[in-house]
């Protein structure tokens, strides 16, 4: 299936009558890499599940108003971020416990998970990405995995190029650490 470019959506979106097809075009385009972006930093399948479904809610209330000064996907990849982070920060203050102690809590779960499919070094990986910082962890996901540039992710969290290399590096650092103290070899 040919990949709609985003224009086209907007195009369709103003329209009242194409408007829904083009919602499911944005859908289609864009839910797969929202659910891994939220699915990396919240590591629970069903929160994760959760959260897509209420970050499209917000994107379906808001695309009127999308200015273009931005890419729609760094637009969602917001929305996205600030629903994680927001998520988290909650899940700290109703379980009353520190932000250390979800990471744990997330990491239990990820041994758990159901849903997790990935060999010993992924699941090490995952380990140590929660040791990180959140912000450290953000910023690696995004580059990482998700393979946006400086420019891009500087756009999303609203935070220089030259802290956002320096964050990357440091949790690079960190990982390297955690592995060896892990003993796993590459």
């Amino acid at each position: 299936m040919k990949q709609v470019e985003d224009d086209e959506i907007l195009a369709k979106f103003s329209v009242e009558h194409t408007r829904n097809e083009a919602f499911n075009l944005l859908i289609s385009k864009y839910q797969e890499k929202t659910y891994w972006h939220i699915r990396r930093l919240v590591i629970n399948h069903d929160d994760a599940d959760d959260l897509v479904q209420e970050v499209f809610i917000k994107v379906w209330k808001n695309l009127s108003k999308f200015r273009s000064d931005s890419k729609l996907y760094t637009w969602i990849y917001r929305i996205a971020t600030n629903d994680c982070i927001t998520f988290l920060n909650k899940k700290k203050q109703r379980n009353n416990i520190p932000l250390d102690d979800v990471s744990a809590e997330l990491s239990e779960s990820l041994v758990a998970s159901s849903y997790f499919n990935g060999d010993k070094i992924q699941m090490k990986l995952q380990q140590a990405l929660l040791t990180l910082p959140e912000k450290q962890r953000l910023i690696f996901n995004m580059k990482y995995y998700d393979e946006l540039k400086y420019e891009e992710i500087s756009e999303i969290l609203g935070t220089s190029v030259g802290a956002l290399k320096a964050s990357f590096h440091i949790a690079v650092k960190k990982i390297e650490v955690f592995m060896l103290n892990e003993d796993i070899t590459f």
